[in-house]
């Protein structure tokens, strides 16, 4: 992959310099997983961060004999960092919702990339606040209506990993289960609502593709919106 593509692809290396990305190009390894397949798995140590080059993945952690979807993540994101950097087992699971294609980098080169090139840490440290701002964002919409939190969800899957499409912001047809699950309400209420925007117009779910188009985006950032922060 050349390297304008790979900074291109993934915002973590945007501000990276060409011979950074070249050097990290060239200790990568490449995976390939299919559907439901365990990309990484809880209490592993972690030994690399991944690169998400294709597909979509579920983070997920084991409640007892539960399992709860945390966050989906998708083309251009990256993953494994947290047990990279602390020197610690992972504390979830990263199962595949759909055939992905990942580039792995060592703990080590890893480390020694963010030594070598400020820009590039600089950059994640970036990222990792904008990840503890949604976390943060999460907490406040908890008191928000189901359909709110929900647009929340599909805008944020919309804006972070949507591709353009004669119809809209097209995201993979998320199972509900998972899309309750990072929405924190019930699969029943997920359905309703989904049928509910599909009903307006404003989504569009293709389950022969297994996709989901975003028809009206500017209507569901609209209802993601309206919340209270003092709520």
């Amino acid at each position: 992959m050349e390297t304008e593509v790979f900074s291109e692809l993934f915002p973590l290396m945007s501000t990276a310099n060409p011979q950074t990305l070249e050097w990290l190009l060239s200790m990568a390894t490449k995976h390939e997983y299919p559907i439901g397949r365990a990309v990484l798995m809880e209490d592993a140590w972690g030994n690399a961060v991944y690169f998400l080059m294709s597909g979509w993945v579920k983070v997920r952690r084991t409640v007892g004999e539960d399992a709860l979807t945390l966050a989906i993540l998708g083309r251009g994101d990256f993953f494994g960092e947290m047990a990279v950097l602390d020197e610690s087992p992972r504390s979830t699971d990263v199962i595949a919702l759909s055939p992905v294609k990942l580039l792995s980098i060592s703990r080590e080169r890893f480390i020694q990339i963010l030594f070598k090139d400020p820009q590039l840490h600089h950059r994640m440290l970036q990222l990792m606040v904008r990840r503890l701002r949604h976390a943060n964002m999460r907490l406040q919409l908890r008191s928000s209506p189901p359909a709110v939190k929900l647009a929340h969800t599909l805008v944020n899957l919309g804006e972070n990993y949507g591709q353009e499409s004669h119809k809209g912001k097209e995201i993979l047809y998320i199972p509900y289960k998972d899309l309750a699950d990072v929405t924190e309400i019930g699969v029943e209420e997920t359905t309703k609502i989904m049928e509910k925007l599909q009903e307006r117009g404003w989504l569009e779910i293709d389950t022969i593709n297994q996709v989901v188009y975003l028809i009206n985006f500017k209507q569901l950032v609209n209802l993601a919106s309206k919340f209270s922060l003092n709520s």
